[in-house]
């Protein structure tokens, strides 16, 4: 990730840090290893739950000091309820049909849902073996993920959608627009 953002790759986690006021709740699906919470969160005062389906992802969140739960989001539990609910970088890996995931993440947020999604992508390289290797780093431990949105299928999404987007913007450098939806 570092490597495609460049620069700019702290900007998408300070661009999602600088909409959760301090004291929130937060529940950040597809966590990783918790870059929101422990470089951007942690000394707010933000109760964070991070979720994701990679237990090594998790027990990374755990020996930080963080909150995570091993969750395979393709189930159709209800989410945990906070304040915010987070989504960065991972809505493609729920293609063809994201929108029951973002209905089961509206249900849970008290205030606002945030989705960051990439629009630019090497996946979708017209260079074969990087278009390869994109599509291999970008599995979560479910498989290579082959499709991707772009900036207008993924403004088609979001407009087709019952619930509006309260506000939307690209992080510095373009390469992912960010989405909240207010609930």
């Amino acid at each position: 990730m570092l490597a495609l953002y460049g620069r700019h790759y702290s900007a998408r986690y300070r661009s999602i840090a600088a909409l959760i006021p301090d004291g929130s709740s937060v529940v950040d699906l597809c966590c990783g290893p918790g870059v929101l919470y422990h470089r951007y969160l942690h000394r707010r005062g933000v109760h964070y739950t991070g979720l994701d389906i990679n237990d090594g992802f998790v027990a990374h969140v755990h020996r930080r000091g963080g909150q995570a739960i091993v969750w395979n989001l393709r189930d159709d539990q209800p989410l945990p309820a906070a304040d915010f609910l987070v989504l960065q970088a991972s809505l493609y890996q729920f293609l063809p049909d994201p929108a029951p995931l973002v209905r089961r993440m509206l249900a849970a947020a008290s205030q606002q849902v945030i989705i960051s999604e990439p629009i630019r992508n090497l996946s979708a390289s017209r260079i074969p073996g990087l278009a390869a290797f994109a599509k291999r780093r970008a599995n979560a431990g479910q498989g290579d993920q082959v499709h991707r949105f772009d900036e207008g299928s993924l403004d088609d999404f979001f407009a087709r959608l019952a619930q509006p987007v309260a506000r939307s913007f690209l992080i510095p450098g373009g390469r992912e627009k960010v989405y909240v939806l207010e609930v």
